[in-house]
């Protein structure tokens, strides 16, 4: 099989292709011949050197794939139907079509992993759309539905509106009546997210949020922010709420690129949210990191489960921005890096 090592700490060229022998996979596990695999911004940080959670390198990142079923691992009974319930791992077939949860080791054309992070494809969902699901949308819903509470009638702002977890939070809050949307993006994406049915966008290059906030909602602010941004967008965020709000913190895009000194500014000033602050104000603020939420597979499986029901129903749908080959995982990087994607970005697999 192949797969895309991260060397060392630096740039694009720091990832490398290379040929490595097949996996097999182990008790409760599933092998997948990888047709898609989802990059990330926590990939671009691992390569940078700014993620604590990725592996020592040289290491394999990807958090996600789509792809067929090639092998099962003792004891996991081939010949049933998927399993519907979030408790139980699935019973699989070899030619299964399916997408996973992977801790790492996503950027490959072979993959293992534990039966319980497989979820079965819908017959009209694409490889490209499977695995455009599981980082971004399951982000988006935990910290919409389940720190967030987002209702009808209330009001919501996603940073990076025209990334992955942007689109997927804007379909997410289309689920629900009545939700004004307010969402940051350059200019040149602005067109596109009112189509999705943005109704309120703010050029983040060129406008302070936290002010247009304010003029938009006549200083009332906004009922939930999701943030991946950091630094001090985390504090013009928590003023932007309005009574009752809440801010769910799950990035720090900020510190990709930059050198030592402007990282360690960025986290020696992050805010530190006062007890009585928050009392006395009435407003929430949440953490968020997928990738700290291992030992909580069976409350992501029933997220995937239904994620799966809302893509049947047609009510969310995954949009690509681009694809690359797994020898071009450099480009894929550059091309999240340089903000040009709308939308998530895949690598492909023969």
């Amino acid at each position: 099989m192949q797969q895309v090592y991260i060397t060392k700490n630096g740039g694009y060229d720091v990832l490398q292709a290379r040929d490595s022998d097949d996996p097999r996979p182990g008790p409760g596990e599933v092998r997948i011949a990888v047709k898609a695999s989802g990059v990330n911004f926590a990939d671009i940080m691992a390569r940078q050197g700014l993620y604590p959670d990725a592996p020592p390198k040289p290491c394999v990142v990807g958090y996600e794939v789509s792809g067929v079923v090639d092998a099962l691992g003792s004891p996991i009974a081939a010949g049933t139907e998927l399993h519907k319930n979030q408790d139980q791992a699935p019973a699989l077939n070899i030619g299964d079509r399916v997408f996973a949860i992977t801790r790492f080791g996503g950027y490959a054309s072979r993959v293992c992993v534990p039966a319980m992070q497989v979820f079965p494809m819908p017959a009209q969902m694409s490889f490209e759309e499977a695995a455009a699901i599981p980082v971004n949308y399951f982000t988006a819903y935990l910290g919409m539905f389940f720190q967030g509470n987002l209702k009808a009638g209330e009001s919501f702002l996603i940073h990076s509106a025209g990334g992955g977890v942007g689109l997927a939070a804007i379909h997410l809050a289309q689920t629900i009546s009545d939700v004004q949307i307010f969402g940051t993006a350059s200019s040149g994406k602005h067109a596109f997210l009112q189509d999705l049915g943005v109704q309120h966008l703010i050029d983040y290059r060129t406008q302070d949020f936290e002010a247009e906030i304010a003029r938009r909602t006549n200083g009332r602010g906004v009922d939930l922010i999701l943030d991946a941004v950091g630094g001090d967008s985390f504090m013009k965020g928590y003023r932007s709420l309005a009574p009752l709000g809440r801010l769910v913190m799950f990035g720090m895009s900020t510190v990709s690129g930059a050198n030592i000194f402007r990282v360690l500014k960025t986290f020696l000033t992050l805010p530190k949210f006062k007890p009585m602050s928050l009392l006395d104000q009435n407003k929430g603020v949440f953490g968020l990191n997928l990738g700290h939420l291992w030992d909580e597979i069976p409350r992501l499986r029933g997220i995937g489960l239904e994620l799966i029901d809302l893509y049947t129903a047609g009510k969310i749908k995954p949009y690509i921005s681009k694809t690359f080959s797994l020898a071009e995982a450099g480009q894929a990087h550059r091309f999240i890096q340089e903000r040009k994607n709308t939308g998530k970005v895949l690598l492909l697999v023969d």
